[in-house]
């Protein structure tokens, strides 16, 4: 089978397409390289806007993945109309080109983001949907263009990811436990600025599961699908970072707690895509943790701006190139 995943050399590209080589797909990547390439010699790349991406491009393709877009809430308040653009036009025209090629499934990057505030319910894919910011809105949008495309001969599935955190060969420190672990690192404390806010956390493990999951459903299984490896209050998710820090570097952790008000409270069930897909969790916070402080020696420049994707998304906007910055521009999550 072969594959194509836009945006792939992203945060989670990084991280899945090692996982779908092994499994002997033939994958090529579509992108403009904000931070490089981290991928293995053997993935296809292909340098281009996904806006100039045709029919004869796609023909050849069983399945399109679309990873692309202005990843997180800062990135599209900081451009909400690049965000609409990318995040709700780019995946509604390559799902519309991949089905005139002759695409058999195209899988949708979508989030929780679009469930906006809820007051202590669990929300599955049946529940209304309330976001009433730039990204939550404009995934939503994405997700709704996508899905109507699908039939018998074009199957189209949308993962509402909750917040992806972990490590990844494309490194980031603007996701919620990789920012609380550097900050830990770097500053020897944590502060939280709500602790009552609910958040459902994907370990990037699980979200590479859930995309492998989806490319090797059935043929006719379409739908919407929440993912994630579980619910934690952001004071939960803080004392979890804290504790497992102390417990495996022997170091000690300020703990800082603020009462900032957040437009965001959300929790989901995965039971849809526990019995459809099979997709099944195996990794929580402390796991996620614990890969981090593995990995930790590779990051000694916490502050460098090419893991935080809205200092270089700024950086690029203002035509400065830095040395940790390819000469590429594009757009990927």
């Amino acid at each position: 089978m072969k594959l194509l995943i836009a945006g792939g050399a992203g945060y989670v590209g990084s991280a899945l397409i090692p996982r779908l080589l092994e499994r002997g797909y033939l994958v090529d990547v579509v992108d403009l390289f904000w931070f490089g390439i981290n991928l293995p010699p053997e993935t296809g790349l292909l340098n281009k806007d996904l806006f100039e991406v045709t029919v004869e491009d796609l023909r050849d393709y069983d399945q399109v993945v679309f990873l692309a877009g202005l990843s997180n809430d800062p990135m599209a308040e900081y451009s909400p109309s690049k965000n609409f653009v990318y995040n709700a036009a780019a995946p509604a025209y390559l799902a519309y080109t991949a089905k005139k090629a002759g695409v058999k499934r195209y899988i949708y990057a979508s989030s929780c983001s679009v469930y906006g505030y809820t007051v202590n319910e669990l929300y599955d894919e049946t529940r209304p949907v309330s976001s009433s910011y730039p990204y939550g809105i404009s995934k939503l949008q994405g997700e709704q263009a996508v899905m109507n495309l699908a039939n018998d001969d074009f199957s189209v599935i949308a993962l509402r990811k909750g917040t992806i955190s972990g490590y990844s060969p494309r490194m980031r420190f603007d996701l919620i436990v990789n920012t609380m672990f550097k900050c830990a690192m770097r500053d020897g404390t944590i502060t939280i600025n709500n602790p009552t806010i609910w958040r459902p956390i994907l370990a990037i493990e699980d979200a590479v599961s859930a995309y492998i999951r989806a490319i090797e459903a059935h043929e006719k299984i379409s739908g919407i699908f929440n993912v994630a490896s579980g619910n934690y209050t952001i004071g939960e998710v803080g004392d979890l970072v804290r504790s497992e820090i102390e417990l495996h570097l022997g170091v000690k952790i300020g703990l800082t707690i603020r009462h900032v008000q957040d437009v965001r409270n959300y929790k989901v069930s995965i039971e849809k895509a526990k019995n459809v897909l099979s997709f099944h969790p195996r990794y929580d916070v402390q796991s996620i943790v614990g890969e981090l402080i593995k990995h930790g020696k590779e990051f000694s420049d916490w502050d460098n701006p090419i893991y935080y994707n809205i200092q270089m998304f700024r950086t690029l906007e203002n035509g400065v190139t830095t040395p940790a910055m390819p000469m590429a521009a594009g757009v990927h999550a």
